[in-house]
């Protein structure tokens, strides 16, 4: 009875709007008391994460991503996408998948790719003939793409939670990278293919192929262009290591938006330093209290009992997996995906690999239908990012994200149901 009363009360102290990483450590604190272990365990759990090489690429990625959304690039990689392929049916759709999933990669947080690209996007397809519940929904749910791409902070938390665990197969970072790019593409091309048809009778104008045009925005756009190929070749190729390529990509981003482009000034750095390392530090936090909160739960033997109870009435690997979906995507609906990734992943990564599933494939699984939960009604938060940005009632929001989420869902079966979408290329 005071066991339950004590986790109750912390429980509405967290409703009550207390920090998250506060609620996680009161609960590993109260479970450490009455289980007698010393409380110095905390503080070799932070030893711990901060004795992580992988954490560095964490600050770094946020910091990138922050100096491109300050700067005009998303103009550039816009105008590029749109030279290249504008001229394609439903060309624009196609180009504002493709922007959003890579601005989406860099910077780890899809309100800011809705509110950046979003407001180039929006006006952009209303212009040549889309649809306003079209638009709306399409920029909407494509502030999500590219969780599952590389530089993902979501993906980089993951394996470092999964990693700390060492339960199951063990994989690298790099391995988690190329094992979300086929299941990125696929549901771009998904969408891609949504757009197309939805739009099949609608007099959408396409834009004239102009090899001045695409010259002049390549150069326009010279120098962000070589990010992706420097940062996906140096983690893929094992040529850098993830943290010294996030090094190398802060300070390059930094000399270009600061000191070529001058889009960012000086006096301006220290703001957009703060803001980034305060997400930073939030994150850090919670994951310190949730590494320490799970070894409560692995020393209380929790993960081990809810797997027995679990089987009580989950007898397959395909019923624990609709089931891991339908709950993930409320999960994703209702909170922020890196509380989501440091809290349930202690608790699922053993479930999934009773069941049989690799944690690549777990996490490939996880953060798809963080993806879907951003814009998932009625409480998705990117509905309500986009309902402010351009002024629409959250019920037309409501309307118009459901075609692509049920899209998306679609493509989250098949991934969740065919892992070797995900496994193929790291077997």
């Amino acid at each position: 009875m005071i066991l339950t009363l004590s986790f109750l009360a912390i429980f509405l102290f967290a409703l009550a709007g207390a920090p998250l990483f506060v609620a996680i450590l009161a609960a590993a604190l109260f479970g450490f008391y009455i289980t007698e272990i010393p409380l110095e365990v905390i503080g070799i759990e932070l030893y711990r994460i901060a004795d992580t090489p992988m954490l560095v690429a964490l600050p770094l990625f946020t910091l990138t991503g922050y100096l491109l959304a300050e700067s005009k690039c998303s103009e550039r990689l816009v105008a590029v996408s749109q030279s290249l392929i504008g001229w394609l049916p439903g060309g624009l759709s196609i180009i504002a998948f493709i922007t959003c999933a890579f601005f989406t990669a860099f910077t780890g947080a899809s309100g800011v790719t809705i509110v950046a690209i979003g407001a180039l996007l929006y006006p952009a397809l209303r212009q040549v003939g889309y649809g306003e519940k079209f638009s709306l929904g399409l920029v909407t749910s494509s502030g999500s793409l590219g969780l599952l791409l590389a530089p993902s902070l979501p993906l980089i938390l993951y394996g470092i939670i999964a990693q700390q665990m060492n339960i199951g197969p063990q994989f690298t970072i790099q391995e988690l990278f190329i094992a979300g790019c086929m299941p990125a593409l696929f549901m771009i091309l998904a969408l891609s293919a949504y757009s197309l048809f939805a739009n099949r009778r609608q007099n959408i104008e396409r834009q004239t192929f102009s090899k001045e045009k695409l010259f002049q925005a390549l150069w326009s756009a010279k120098w962000e262009i070589p990010l992706p190929f420097f940062v996906l070749g140096g983690i893929y190729s094992g040529f850098f290591a993830l943290s010294e390529t996030a090094a190398v990509a802060t300070l390059y981003i930094a000399i270009v938006e600061i000191f070529i482009h001058k889009e960012i000034r000086l006096k301006q750095v220290g703001g957009i330093l703060t803001q980034a390392m305060t997400m930073v530090g939030g994150i850090i936090l919670i994951l310190a209290a949730s590494l320490a909160l799970t070894n409560v739960m692995v020393d209380a033997q929790i993960p081990t009992k809810f797997f027995d109870w679990t089987q009580s009435f989950i007898t397959n690997k395909i019923t624990f997996l609709i089931l891991l979906n339908i709950f993930l995507l409320i999960v994703g609906a209702i909170i922020d995906i890196f509380s989501a990734i440091v809290i349930l992943v202690p608790l699922i990564l053993p479930l999934a690999i009773a069941y049989g599933i690799h944690p690549v494939h777990l996490g490939v699984i996880f953060l798809a239908n963080m993806q879907i939960g951003y814009f998932t009604p009625p409480v998705g938060m990117n509905l309500f990012i986009a309902s402010y940005r351009f002024k629409k009632p959250i019920t037309t929001l409501y309307q118009a994200t459901i075609p692509f989420m049920l899209v998306l869902m679609l493509t989250v079966l098949i991934i969740t149901y065919v892992p070797e979408i995900s496994l193929f290329f790291i077997k």
